[in-house]
């Protein structure tokens, strides 16, 4: 999608902002793109202060059911007319429609991808809740998504509308901004921040219909889910023609292509090393039956690539790194291997094979991670070196 096919609407959720709808509503029509307003409900007569303008478009239900509905039935109404992103702006003031054109530019520079604003807390006057929430809720999407982003509370966003076509979601309020961001980030999209200024005054505080404790219960739980989602071995929804992670396997059958897969999932030989060192020495370890979550989480916390440390485990798969960690194992507790393959040596006597086997993992696995550091950071080095004079010398 270039620049010319790029066509914007704006989209105002609101609910009971009679004060401050109709200048927001101004302001927005402007920046010369069409505006739609979501009454999700309102009883205050906000929606009659917006006689008069044009190139305004209305939508809305006589019960409120939350800024998630109302940006999806948006989202819908959105592609529905032709449009291919939306920009969403809060009704109660706290954000200034003069930011808009930061959205356009970076929606412009990169349309696949969901710009965040990033709004500035140097003002005094921003409530500790606020500063707090947004930190909160930054470390939440670090955990699920591997990044590290300005400002993951902003509702004043841009969004391509493929994602809202593509992608099913399952929060209606305000912690759908949650689940929208972060499902994007899973799905390939990228993640860009706009400037924006923000306003606490008293009115726009007022205006504000989030309350603390049930939609931080509401945000809080939303994380809680996609947290676990993030940790299970099923491959995330691909909104591009990319191979799905749980499609991309490692195999010692195929050494050439599981090393060319290896060489470019990440940007550097350091990266790739140490997501290959984080995935054999936690794949040596009996991590029965945890070894994709352990990996996935130890992964996502130190920001690694996951499908490469996850991938890379496959080869501690039994029964050959297992074998040979028992055999470890056994040989520093009594001073020789196990040749003793019987019924009562292996399972009447299961506990104390399984000893054996954790000693020797436990040995095994910072060589073999060492080992595999070593060889991978070599052979990266001597890869990125090709693909760099490869690429010199076409034309």
């Amino acid at each position: 999608m270039n620049k010319e096919r790029l066509k914007i609407l704006i989209v105002i959720p609101t609910y009971n902002n009679r004060a401050t709808l109709s200048d927001i509503v101004g302001s927005a029509l402007e920046k010369s793109f069409p505006v739609l307003v979501v009454n999700d409900g309102s009883t205050d007569g906000a929606m009659e202060t917006l006689a008069g303008h044009d190139n305004l478009f209305t939508i809305g239900w006589k019960q409120n059911r939350g800024k998630g509905i109302a940006l999806i039935k948006a989202a819908l109404w959105a592609t529905e007319n032709g449009y291919t992103h939306i920009i969403t702006v809060d009704a109660d003031g706290q954000h200034d429609p003069a930011d808009i054109h930061k959205f356009v530019t970076a929606l412009e520079s990169n349309p696949h991808s969901i710009i965040l604003g990033h709004r500035n807390f140097q003002d005094e006057n921003v409530p500790f809740s606020s500063r707090f929430g947004r930190k909160f809720s930054n470390f939440w999407v670090w955990m699920c998504t591997g990044l590290q982003l300005k400002d993951t509370q902003s509702g004043y966003r841009a969004y391509p509308l493929l994602l809202f076509n593509q992608i099913n979601f399952k929060a209606d309020r305000y912690d759908f901004e949650v689940e929208a961001l972060v499902k994007g980030v899973w799905a390939g999209l990228d993640v860009n921040s706009a400037d924006v200024s923000v306003s606490y005054s008293e009115e726009t505080i007022n205006a504000s219909h989030f309350r603390s404790v049930i939609d931080n219960a509401r945000i809080s739980w939303t994380y809680t889910q996609l947290v676990i989602r993030n940790f299970l071995p099923v491959p995330h929804k691909i909104l591009f023609k990319t191979e799905a992670a749980g499609e991309k396997k490692l195999s010692v059958k195929q050494p050439k292509k599981s090393l060319k897969l290896l060489f470019t999932e990440a940007t550097s030989p350091r990266e790739i090393t140490i997501a290959c060192m984080l995935g054999i020495f936690l794949g040596t370890l009996p991590l029965i039956a945890m070894h994709s979550i352990t990996i996935v989480f130890a992964a996502t916390r130190l920001r690694l690539n996951r499908l490469i440390a996850l991938n890379i485990s496959h080869f501690c798969a039994p029964p050959f790194v297992p074998v040979i960690a028992f055999e470890i194992g056994y040989f520093l507790l009594h001073g020789e291997f196990f040749y003793a393959v019987s019924f009562q040596a292996v399972f009447k006597e299961v506990h104390l094979r399984f000893f054996e086997y954790l000693l020797g993992a436990i040995v095994c696995a910072p060589v073999f991670a060492l080992i595999t550091g070593f060889l991978i950071y070599i052979l990266s080095r001597v890869w990125f070196r090709y693909k760099a004079e490869k690429k010199q010398i076409t034309p």
